[in-house]
């Protein structure tokens, strides 16, 4: 309960980017750009993913539920992101500002578990070539999706249950462009200790655990490609990992950034302006990487190119 003279507040100010009030123009611009681009380059490689039969291989599924959830990240940020940049400030119910938070959430904690698997979908590829048919089959590959998928939302929903019941009485504003988890648990007046020991339980379990995984992976992988006698073959295995060590290196550099920051008050603004690494350059580097560095998307989009030529002639 809030105490006699506060009341409890039903609204969250966003305050964006203050101090850059003169450059509004071309902040907006910047970052409608860059959205068009996530947009663009992300529901292009689902797109050649569904229709391409060269692409429908497991590696190429979990590179477009990745886009997938790039487009969510991006779209639950973005358009909220332009809106404070317009008005300098945006007010957003409490309730949609949780809501919010837990959306990213559990975008950012399925892209850990999606880059886990395909660093498990290499190792099979390289590790056990024989058995990579019987293990990576449309029926497991399936189980693998949907579980990853249903243990997030339940893990972030059960968080986001335990944050309605808070009480937030006095201060409604953030200084951020969106709802992030250590602005808001701080104007939070209860007691936090609980949410805070939770957060740290699924961080754990859902970054932490993932990255170990790849790790591991990453080490028996180049154990095997040593083994190689043939150079050539040698550097057939790195190149089949190149895009994916990418990814891998882009995300998890992002996520380290923001999340082992020091929390202390000075960092408020590094810590906001580092949550443009994974709500903005992430999700802007993954589709590039997978269309410059990949070859198999390069040939399917060359083929979509060419059946959409040939369909237009008629």
């Amino acid at each position: 309960m809030c105490e006699f003279n506060q009341t409890q507040i039903m609204q969250i100010r966003l305050l964006g980017f203050q101090g850059l009030h003169k450059f509004r123009v071309l902040l907006f611009m910047v970052f409608l750009l860059t959205y068009f681009i996530i947009l663009s380059g992300n529901l292009l490689i689902i797109t050649l993913v569904a229709t391409v039969d060269q692409l429908k291989i497991p590696m190429f599924f979990l590179v477009k539920h990745l886009a997938t959830s790039d487009v969510l990240l991006t779209t639950s940020v973005l358009p909220m992101t332009l809106e404070v940049i317009i008005k300098d400030e945006v007010r957003v119910s409490l309730y949609g500002c949780i809501t919010q938070l837990y959306v990213i959430g559990t975008c950012n904690c399925s892209q850990c578990f999606i880059i886990a698997l395909m660093s498990y979908d290499r190792y099979l590829a390289i590790c056990n070539p024989l058995r990579y048919s019987s293990l990576m089959n449309s029926h497991v590959f399936s189980q693998l999706i949907i579980g990853l998928w249903v243990l997030v939302i339940v893990l972030m929903l059960s968080e986001m249950i335990v944050q309605f019941q808070y009480n937030y009485c006095g201060l409604n504003s953030l200084d951020h462009y969106f709802c992030d988890f250590g602005p808001l648990v701080k104007l939070s007046t209860s007691d936090t200790s609980a949410l805070m020991l939770q957060d740290f339980v699924i961080s754990f379990v859902t970054i932490f655990l993932p990255f170990t995984f790849i790790i591991v992976t990453y080490i028996c992988i180049l154990v095997t490609i040593l083994k190689i006698s043939s150079m050539y073959r040698q550097r057939k295995a790195f190149s089949t990992c190149s895009s994916h060590l990418a990814v891998v290196g882009a995300y998890y550099g992002t996520l380290f950034t923001v999340y082992l920051a020091p929390s202390h008050e000075s960092s408020t603004n590094m810590n906001k302006y580092g949550s443009l690494l994974y709500t903005v350059v992430s999700p802007l580097m993954n589709p590039i990487i997978y269309s410059l560095r990949n070859h198999e998307i390069k040939r399917g989009l060359q083929k979509m190119m060419v059946t959409f030529k040939t369909f237009v002639r008629k």
